[in-house]
């Protein structure tokens, strides 16, 4: 097998998904669905993945990870395992959003919407995401398994390679439920 070997990844949603792929072959990919422990999980699935094949953090080429839309503390916790990975392996790590994974996936012709609170929907329009009713998209792409979603970020890495890779950074499309606390800060005494 020849080509780059490069660890993708997703915690942009209810999962932690990884998948290792080396040039147009996928040697292992695994995702869980959970609604919460994605920060625990995510570097031990990482490791399990690396040397599930006998290799190791070293060997990598590359990473890549699914930078949203969707959670956003997933996100989060995504861009910054692969941006903190990527500085202390001296690899590239190359930012994938949804949109990109799940065209890799979807037919042609097919519209990608990825699922938001609340009964809507992102979807990518020629001036850039929206959010929309998922009632008003009209037959939408399957939504991957988490293991696919993973896969197709590490394929979509492997398309840009070996491109100077731009350090991640979180798609979001809204801002976050949280909302500030509007009480006043207490005075702190000197």
């Amino acid at each position: 097998m020849t080509g780059p070997l490069i660890l993708g990844f997703d915690t942009s949603a209810a999962h932690c998904a990884a998948a290792l792929i080396r040039g147009n072959s996928v040697l292992h990919a695994f995702g869980e669905n959970m609604a919460r422990g994605q920060a625990e999980r995510l570097m031990g699935l990482l490791n399990e993945t690396l040397t599930s094949q006998g290799l190791d953090w070293s060997d990598l080429s590359a990473l890549a990870v699914g930078v949203g839309p969707g959670n956003f503390t997933g996100i989060r916790i995504g861009v910054s395992a692969a941006r903190g990975l990527a500085m202390g392996l001296g690899i590239p790590s190359y930012g994938v959003t949804g949109f990109e994974a799940r065209m890799r996936l979807a037919g042609p012709g097919t519209r990608v919407a990825i699922a938001a609170p609340r009964g809507m929907a992102y979807i990518l329009n020629p001036d850039g995401p929206i959010s929309v009713p998922m009632d008003d998209i009209a037959h939408p792409a399957p939504e991957p398994t988490p293991a696919e979603l993973a896969v197709a970020i590490a394929e979509h890495a492997v398309s840009l390679w070996p491109q100077k890779a731009v350090p991640p950074a979180p798609l979001y499309i809204k801002p976050p439920d949280a909302a500030p606390a509007k009480d006043t800060a207490p005075t702190l005494l000197p």
